[in-house]
């Protein structure tokens, strides 16, 4: 199972746009675009590091290469 996040860019911590929480789960996204996809080039597509929210799922995308990520221990409640 996914361990919990916290991210930030520089100073700045993220927090979900939607309910305002703190933990995440990330895995990398690819953004591909269908013209690489049709030439068979979908492998050359730019990634984001994705960050879904633990609390309730909205998805946040971020391909600034300064984004850190940061484990943290969830309780078991």
């Amino acid at each position: 199972m996914a361990k919990p996040v916290r991210a930030a860019v520089g100073k700045v911590w993220i927090k979900c746009t939607f309910c305002q929480g703190d933990l995440f789960r990330d895995r990398e996204v690819k953004l591909n675009s269908s013209g690489m996809e049709i030439m068979g080039f979908g492998w050359a597509n730019e990634s984001a590091t994705g960050l879904i929210c633990w609390n309730c799922g909205y998805v946040h995308l971020f391909v600034n290469r300064d984004l850190e990520l940061y484990k943290v221990k969830k309780d078991k409640g």
